[in-house]
């Protein structure tokens, strides 16, 4: 996982421990008060939100403490593809250019061009350098990529 990736992990714990829990604790205590458990829709749904709260808290910890967590920027910039490297890419046979970062898995967002680093696309970069052209099988065909340039950012 990237540190970035791991600092996102690291705020949402923080929001969920202190924001999150507090508020469906009270609110559980809120619906306690009007009195019959059996038909109270307030206290079931604010003990689901709760179940899902400490649910997330518990992979997120786990999570945290099983990753391997890869400084981007201490990276040698050997102009190779690896895992954390921003990659430029053109498609060859329309030229358009995108850019992605390789990431883990719990990070990918391709909206915001982040690539799991387990996708067809990113197995295919690993390992190549700028200015190799890349073969890529998707469900849509097969794709060729220039790689334009790869940065450690």
């Amino acid at each position: 996982m990237t540190s970035r990736g791991a600092n996102r992990l690291r705020e949402e714990l923080k929001r969920l421990k202190t924001g999150d829990r507090p508020a469906v604790i009270k609110a559980i205590a809120e619906a306690r008060s009007h009195g019959d458990l059996s038909e109270n829709a307030e206290y079931h749904a604010a003990r689901e939100q709760q179940s899902f709260i400490e649910g997330r808290i518990q992979e997120i910890e786990h999570r945290l403490s099983n990753a391997e967590i890869i400084d981007v920027t201490a990276l040698p910039a050997s102009g190779r593809v690896v895992f954390g490297a921003t990659v430029e890419l053109e498609d060859q046979s329309g030229g358009a250019t995108v850019r992605y970062q390789l990431v883990g898995d719990d990070e990918a967002d391709i909206k915001q061009g982040l690539l799991s680093v387990s996708s067809p696309i990113a197995r295919a970069l690993i390992g190549k350098t700028e200015g190799d052209v890349v073969d890529v099988t998707t469900p849509g065909g097969t794709r060729s990529y220039e790689i334009v340039s790869v940065r450690y950012v």
